[in-house]
């Protein structure tokens, strides 16, 4: 399921998208929440530069957004469906849910968005 090449591999490793050798992050773990946008510059592996141009990734809001109103819709539908609770617990529920996965959603927006410009080479890197 996540081989390497595969888009897959690289959005939930958070890998850089060209070559899948190295993580795109400085620091891998998302719950180091001072750290959690901070990005090498460029692949030590092939070479890519990640802020492919300036302010990048303000697209990946856009897609943050879609992803926090899945996350949120889920989060009703198991509270409000799934364990019967009332319509203002089931509002507190999205609330924390969303809070908590910040980080995780955070990332997993920039992963995708990097990962619908640059496709996997096998060759990238090898000289």
């Amino acid at each position: 399921m996540l081989k390497k090449g595969s888009k897959l591999n690289s959005i939930l490793t958070g890998s850089c998208p060209k070559c899948q050798k190295e993580s795109m992050y400085s620091d891998k773990n998302p719950l180091h929440l001072t750290n959690v946008l901070k990005m090498n510059d460029h692949c030590s592996h092939c070479g890519l530069k990640y802020l492919i141009e300036p302010s990048f990734f303000y697209g990946a809001m856009y897609v943050s957004y879609a992803l926090n109103v899945a996350v949120g819709i889920a989060a009703f539908i198991i509270s409000f469906v799934f364990f019967g609770a009332s319509v203002k617990d089931s509002f507190i529920a999205i609330v924390i849910t969303l809070i908590v996965l910040f980080p995780f959603v955070l990332r997993l927006s920039r992963n995708l968005y990097i990962n619908m410009f640059i496709s996997y080479d096998p060759k990238a890197g090898q000289e």
